[in-house]
């Protein structure tokens, strides 16, 4: 593949910029790469494993003459982070994100920008319950959907050239509006994470089952919650906050779903619990055949990355 950039700069460089920090140099994407982190540690590492090219000790310095800039901060951060960056973007730098919220970072980003600017917001659907600068690695993106949200009159030239980055990286790459994304989103990430958190809490709270006795008898089910609910908790903050109104309807209609079971498993209405798991069992065969997932018992996650 050939260079599409000249000189990238990832701010914030945990595991999805750290990431892309990998899949750049592996396919020869940037002739330089630029990092900077809000953490002095961070930065340190970054040094010292030769992550980017160049660290920065901060985001106004990293993005000068960058004709791609990624914010991969948490989302909460974005508009704090682009009044800082805006006097500083080179003339026609296109200036992309990789927060898993589109509407209100849009709103939060957006006027600190230069005209010349091209914004074109975007969200890899990639990820672990790692995070930092070591969390990374090339094959992250390989076959996962990456998602971009082009505002109107966007350039087009600008626009295919960041699609062909994320191809280059390995994405299979659709366009979504804002809205629609973050809806899509409650429902296959923002939600489930939620209810993760809140079942290992109840694990927690549930005085009657130990401490050890929840770690030492975990079933498949409860070690998959606890899994998810070791994501970056200053992320998955931001996340719900400010994708508030779709993740509340999504939660809305699970406990519509919830009190419909629960109903039946009072009644002892067998039949209503089986049609109920045959459909929903077809929703996990539709993602293994999409290629997003295997059939191990351990969902694929046995063998893999860090």
């Amino acid at each position: 593949m050939s260079v599409l950039y000249d000189r990238v700069a990832l701010i914030g460089l945990g595991l999805i910029a750290s990431s892309m920090a990998h899949g750049l140099r592996r396919h020869g994407l940037a002739r330089e790469i630029v990092g900077t982190a809000r953490s002095t540690e961070t930065r340190a590492i970054a040094a010292e494993d030769g992550l980017v090219d160049r660290v920065a000790e901060s985001p106004e310095e990293a993005v000068r003459g960058a004709d791609l800039v990624v914010l991969a901060v948490p989302v909460g951060a974005m508009g704090a982070v682009a009044a800082a960056i805006g006097p500083h973007l080179a003339p026609s730098a296109t200036l992309t994100d990789v927060g898993s919220v589109k509407r209100a970072v849009v709103a939060d980003v957006a006027p600190h920008l230069p005209e010349t600017v091209h914004f074109i917001p975007g969200h890899p659907l990639a990820g672990t319950e790692h995070s930092g600068p070591r969390s990374g690695f090339a094959e992250l993106f390989e076959n996962r959907w990456c998602l971009l949200l082009p505002p109107p009159g966007v350039d087009e030239g600008a626009l295919s050239k960041l699609r062909r980055l994320w191809e280059a990286l390995g994405s299979n790459v659709d366009l979504m509006d804002p809205d629609h994304h973050d809806l899509v989103l409650a429902v296959t990430s923002h939600t489930p994470h939620l209810i993760a958190y809140t079942m290992v809490g109840v694990a927690d709270d549930l005085r009657r089952v130990t401490d050890s006795e929840v770690i030492k008898f975990s079933a498949a089910g409860f070690r998959d919650f606890t899994r998810i609910a070791a994501s970056d908790p200053v992320m998955w903050r931001d996340v719900f906050l400010m994708n508030k109104d779709a993740t509340l309807e999504i939660l809305g209609r699970f406990t519509e779903e919830l009190f419909a079971l629960q109903r039946a498993i009072r009644t002892g209405d067998g039949a209503h619990l089986e049609e109920y798991f045959t459909r929903t069992r077809a929703i996990r065969r539709g993602i293994i055949e999409a290629g997003q997932d295997t059939a191990a018992p351990d969902f694929g996650r046995g063998s893999a990355k860090p």
